[in-house]
């Protein structure tokens, strides 16, 4: 399989409040996260991180690319699991965002650590998680993760027969029409501001064009490349410091080689982007506006 860590069930769901009476709240350096940017759940929160500003109230604490722990977890966060639960048997893994004052995790989880990002603490920066967009961030989390990330892995050639790798492609292929189709007519997923879907799109794409990519054949990466506004959208992105400056391709590289048991395929010969070339332009306009 090409999966590039471990998988588990996040064991830590807090939540961040709006208040003192919710138990945990925004407060300046009060929370520390803990982030290994070869991660995909851990890019998106580093990127969205960075287009709020949160630096100076939020610290980041950075973790190797490849987990360091034979059980496939990060030994600098055992400590940490252990005291949020005694003899915690699983991985530690990231994401963290760990409470300074009391001693304890309070999320491993990725979408609820995005959604408190962006709600609870991006109060100066660009409006990431507008209300009302509820559904259509689930809709893209959806085409993202089952239409996109899921189906890649069944069609390279790890996976089952023939048959079962090209409907997986046909799965695959009918997601980026949709998300294509999205940005056909509006310049960020969900209107004029780029938001957390386009996040999580960009995401996706570094991640189907560094890790899914190898396992693919030719035929099938030439027709994943027949999407030129995603793949223009990604370029823009990552022509934006919150974004390319978090592009650690050498990690995400290493991470994956740690874990792939697949069969390496003729896709894996031509990047679709070339990423390094797009990183951080100084032209490059902020890309929570529209020009």
């Amino acid at each position: 399989m090409s999966a590039t860590s471990p998988t588990a069930v996040p064991p830590f769901r807090g939540r961040i409040g709006d208040d003192p009476h919710s138990g945990y709240y925004a407060a300046p350096h009060r929370y520390r996260l803990h982030l290994s940017p070869a991660c995909p759940h851990c890019l998106q929160i580093a990127v969205t991180h960075s287009l709020l500003g949160l630096g100076d109230v939020l610290p980041v604490a950075p973790l190797p690319a490849v987990p360091d722990a034979p059980d496939g977890g990060h030994r600098a966060l055992r400590p940490l699991y252990e005291a949020g639960a005694h003899l915690y048997p699983g991985p530690a893994l990231a994401p963290v965002l760990h409470d300074n004052w009391t001693g304890r995790i309070v999320s491993t989880h990725a979408p609820d650590i995005l959604r408190d990002l962006a709600r609870r603490f991006g109060g100066h920066g660009p409006s990431l998680y507008p209300r009302g967009t509820d559904e259509a961030l689930a809709a893209v989390e959806r085409l993202c993760e089952q239409g996109v990330d899921a189906t890649a892995q069944r069609a390279g050639l790890h996976g089952g027969d023939r048959t079962e790798r090209d409907t997986a492609l046909a799965t695959l292929l009918r997601a980026l029409d949709v998300l294509e189709l999205r940005l056909a007519s509006r310049r960020y997923l969900l209107g004029d501001d780029l938001t957390l879907a386009d996040v999580r799109l960009w995401v996706t794409l570094v991640q189907l064009d560094t890790v899914h990519r190898h396992h693919l054949d030719a035929a099938a990466v030439h027709r994943i490349t027949g999407h030129p506004r995603l793949w223009a959208h990604a370029r823009r992105l990552t022509a934006h410091p919150a974004f390319g400056l978090h592009l650690d391709l050498d990690g995400i590289a290493r991470r994956h080689h740690a874990h792939c048991r697949g069969t390496e395929a003729a896709g894996a010969a031509v990047p679709i982007l070339d990423w390094p070339a797009y990183v951080c332009q100084e032209a490059a306009e902020p890309a929570h506006r529209s020009g």
